[in-house]
């Protein structure tokens, strides 16, 4: 039986709701499939996240330790890093290129934000425990944190 004879079809034919010849059922439509980046923007929310991840505040008090600081602040040269890793602030974790960027930097406004972040004492396990019921509250301690000193200014 042809598809013609059925009348329930030709009637569907002839209102175009289906259509079994190939060059009229694209008719009108893109020969591109899908969407235009191919899978490019796939994990672009976890790029944002750790783009410009930079030290926690607990790393960063382990490293205002006085051993670990003197070590950090003065570095043997590095070609690879900014500044030949010699002008290093160690609030913020970041190499700058020169003494007087360095300098600019601890006047601007996210050094001292920073400052005033690593101010409170980290957070520790026993504090956890005593967040979770396992005994009492102990608010935060606050530390005297100052603006690193520069080689210019110990002369």
């Amino acid at each position: 039986m042809n598809y013609r004879d059925n009348p329930e079809v030709h009637h569907r034919i002839s209102l175009g709701y289906t259509c079994r010849s190939p060059a009229l059922s694209n008719m009108g439509k893109s020969k591109q499939t899908g969407n235009h980046n191919n899978g490019k923007k796939k994990n672009i929310a976890k790029k944002w996240k750790t783009k410009r991840r930079t030290k926690d505040l607990d790393q960063i008090h382990s490293d205002m330790k006085p051993e670990t600081a003197a070590k950090l602040l003065h570095q043997e040269v590095d070609y690879d890093v900014t500044g030949c890793a010699q002008h290093y602030c160690l609030h913020c974790a970041r190499y700058f290129v020169d003494m007087r960027s360095l300098k600019e930097h601890f006047k601007t406004k996210v050094h001292k934000k920073r400052l005033k972040q690593l101010r409170e004492e980290p957070y520790t396990q026993a504090e956890a425990e005593r967040a979770a019921g396992m005994g009492s509250y102990i608010p935060p301690k606050t530390i005297e944190v100052k603006t690193q000193p520069t080689e210019e200014d110990m002369d």
